[in-house]
C-alpha cells in the first residue's frame, strides 16, 4: 500500500507542475492583449564571447531533452571544482523540478532557453515575450531564481528578438564555439571542437548528450590544464563590450 500511495502522490505533483506551466503561458497571453512591448529596428545587444582579458571559460549546456546523464554531468563539474551555466527550456523545466533544485544547490548559472524551443527570428513580436517570459516564471515559481539571460533556441533570433530580451531583463547569448553534440555522437570529436585553440573568454556549447558526458572529463582536464577556470557565463561576460 506504501508503494500505491507514494506513486499516487508523484503522479499528483508531476500535474500540479504541468497544469501550473498550462497556466503562465494562458496568463502570458493575457497580459500581451493589454500592451506591446516597443521594439527598435536595430540592436545589437548579443555576446559571442566573454571578456578576452581573463582567463575564464564556459562550457554552456542547453537542455530541452533528458536527464539520463545530468547526474553525471553534474558529479564531473563538481569533481573538478567547475562552475556553468545551463540554459533551460520552459517545457524541460516544469517537468524536472529535482534538476532545477540539483542544478542550483551546485552552484551552477540557471538561465533561459524558451518554453518550446521555437526559433525567435520567425515569431511574431508577442510570441517572442511569451516564449521567454512564462520560462522566466515556470524557473521563478520552481526554484526561486530570477535569470537574466537568454540563448535563442538554434541560435535563431533577430533584432525584435533581442530587443524583447533586453526589456524583460535579460541579455542575449550565443556561443564562440559550438560542439555539434546533438548532431555528432562522437566524443573525440566533441572533445577537439571544445579545446583546440581555446581561450579565456570562451563560451563553448553543449548539450547533456551520452557522447558529451564521454568527453566531458577529459575537455575538463585539458581546459584546466590550459590555465583556464570554468565558470558561469555571467562570469565570463563581465565587463565585456556586446557586439
Amino acid at each position: 500500500m506504501k508503494k500505491i500511495h507514494f506513486g499516487v502522490f508523484k503522479l499528483r505533483k508531476h500535474f500540479v507542475n504541468i497544469l501550473l506551466a498550462l497556466m503562465l503561458c494562458c496568463l502570458g497571453g493575457i497580459g500581451l492583449v493589454s500592451g506591446s512591448v516597443a521594439v527598435s529596428s536595430k540592436t545589437n545587444d548579443v555576446y559571442y564571447e566573454g571578456n578576452r582579458q581573463e582567463d575564464n571559460i564556459t562550457l554552456m549546456v542547453n537542455v530541452y531533452w533528458g536527464t539520463e546523464y545530468l547526474d553525471q554531468m553534474l558529479d564531473i563539474f563538481d569533481k573538478y571544482n567547475a562552475k556553468t551555466t545551463f540554459f533551460v527550456g520552459g517545457v524541460w523545466a516544469v517537468k524536472n523540478q529535482d534538476y532545477l533544485v540539483k542544478i542550483k544547490d551546485a552552484g551552477h548559472e540557471l538561465a533561459n532557453h524558451g518554453y518550446h524551443h521555437k526559433d525567435h527570428d520567425k515569431i511574431s513580436q508577442q510570441e517572442n515575450v511569451i516564449q521567454i517570459k512564462n520560462t522566466h516564471a515556470i524557473v521563478k515559481e520552481l526554484v526561486g531564481v530570477e535569470m537574466n539571460l537568454f540563448a535563442p533556441p538554434s541560435g535563431a533570433y533577430n533584432a525584435k528578438t533581442v530587443e524583447i530580451a533586453k526589456q524583460l531583463g535579460y541579455k542575449t547569448i550565443m556561443w564562440t564555439r559550438d560542439t555539434i553534440d546533438w548532431r555528432d555522437q562522437d566524443s573525440d570529436l566533441i572533445y577537439s571542437r571544445a579545446v583546440n585553440n581555446a581561450q579565456g573568454g570562451d563560451l563553448v556549447l553543449m548539450h547533456p548528450t551520452k557522447a558529451t558526458l564521454q568527453a566531458l572529463e577529459r575537455i575538463i582536464e585539458t581546459l584546466q590544464d590550459k590555465g583556464l577556470k570554468l565558470t558561469t557565463v555571467s562570469q565570463n561576460i563581465a565587463t565585456e563590450k556586446v557586439v
